[in-house]
């Protein structure tokens, strides 16, 4: 890889400058990159972060994917929303819907499912996926994936669901067509997660049985729709997570793809400084072993996941401390506790503090990694030209592409996608 990291290096270091660079392209690629963004359900009220802002920013035309987060799996072992208002039944104004046009009372279905809809016809070529679980919403998973019939249960719930469009309440079949695939987020299968999640140590071969159900069901809808339907999943970074949740192999003869967090590697629960998304793992690093994008692709590798099927995460969003004593330019140093952000402590958009004023940038070319200083307070910073370095990384190790979480973190003219789209021509 001495190759790749001198490459690295050149194209961020011109980059940081605000120079434009073409894409390297280090292999052949048969197929597009995949660059897949996610949008929350909840981004909509104090976000105001609405799917216009996805299209009028230029972020829809550049993504192959947007994937809905999150639909919850319920004790019962079934799909459900977790906001319906959100989900069907809020009206947007004109000024806040894709198409321009205000929502009127009357009209067959509203809300987001109706503004994906909407996203789709300015975009044809856009696949939609609902995301199963998220952080908050795994907890029954395990319950759910245990048996052959509870297996079944689920998946027709969610066909049912999300891909026929049989809402509650409802015509039948009022939003079929707006979802294109199911996205699984279960964190974790045999690991924790969320506190009060269900974990069993049969997770992990539940996992492989519930994708292969998935499958199954899917391509059955498929024959009858004449459509193909994506199936993929979210993958942790940690080795002892994979592990025990996931078996390599096995799972992709189910998938079309998978994402790998490729972020939250350190952040503010810890009382030191440190990087939570950087390519390699920095000199001088603390903690042995660490977590980085290349430790966590070379983890899943090694569990036997084909390259060209595993799309990198990126962070829309900083971890942030505050208190940082020891001097120089802030990494490693002790730290009191979080620093504050405008929507919780600790995490802050990059639309956010890509404008804080008095903090210098600092970069680590050879690590890949980026942080932001003013003497007293720390941001990890993924910028442009961290995100062009990215994509030359998924360039040159062979993968299917890029993940963004999530959409709302981008500043207004999608700077971070449109940077990304552009690596990854």
């Amino acid at each position: 890889m001495r190759g790749f990291t001198r490459r690295l290096i050149a194209v961020a270091a011109v980059a940081a400058v605000g120079v434009t660079v073409a894409p390297v392209a280090a292999q052949a690629t048969t197929k597009p990159y995949l660059k897949v963004g996610y949008f929350t359900q909840w981004g909509i009220y104090g976000r105001d972060f609405q799917l216009s802002k996805v299209q009028n920013s230029g972020a829809a035309a550049k993504l192959t994917h947007l994937n809905y987060a999150f639909g919850p799996v319920t004790a019962d072992g079934v799909c459900a929303s977790a906001d319906p208002w959100a989900d069907w039944q809020t009206p947007f104004s004109a000024e806040l819907s894709v198409d321009g046009v205000a929502d009127v009372a009357g009209q067959p279905i509203a809300g987001n499912l109706n503004q994906l809809a909407e996203l789709k016809k300015k975009n044809p070529k856009l696949r939609v996926l609902i995301s199963l679980g998220g952080w908050t919403g795994s907890a029954y998973f395990s319950d759910a994936a245990l048996t052959d019939a509870s297996r079944k249960k689920l998946v027709s719930s969610c066909v049912d669901l999300w891909l026929k469009g049989n809402l509650p309440d409802l015509p039948a079949g009022v939003a079929g067509g707006i979802f294109d695939g199911v996205d699984l987020d279960w964190e974790w299968p045999g690991s924790d997660g969320n506190a009060g999640n269900v974990i069993r140590a049969a997770d992990k071969q539940n996992f492989t049985l519930l994708a292969a159900e998935f499958r199954k069901q899917l391509d059955a809808l498929g024959r009858s729709t004449h459509k193909h339907y994506d199936l993929s999943a979210f993958l942790p970074a940690a080795p002892a997570k994979i592990t025990a949740g996931f078996e390599g192999t096995k799972i992709f003869k189910s998938l079309d793809f998978a994402t790998v967090q490729g972020y939250d590697f350190h952040g503010s629960w810890e009382l030191r400084t440190n990087q939570q998304s950087a390519l390699f793992v920095p000199k001088g690093a603390p903690d042995n072993p660490d977590f980085s994008v290349d430790n966590a692709i070379n983890a899943w590798v090694k569990a036997g996941a084909p390259k060209k099927e595993l799309v990198l995460g990126v962070p829309y969003y900083s971890q942030g401390w505050t208190g940082v004593t020891g001097g120089g330019n802030g990494l490693f140093g002790p730290a009191t506790g979080p620093a504050h952000g405008v929507f919780a402590d600790g995490t802050e958009d990059y639309k956010t503090v890509k404008n804080l004023p008095g903090f210098k940038v600092y970069r680590d070319l050879r690590a890949g990694h980026a942080w932001l200083y003013d003497g007293t307070t720390f941001w990890t910073y993924d910028d442009p030209a961290q995100m062009l370095a990215k994509a030359l990384y998924i360039r040159a190790k062979g993968l299917g592409g890029a993940m963004m979480w999530s959409l709302d973190g981008d500043d207004a003219n999608a700077s971070l996608t449109k940077t990304l789209a552009t690596g990854l021509r």
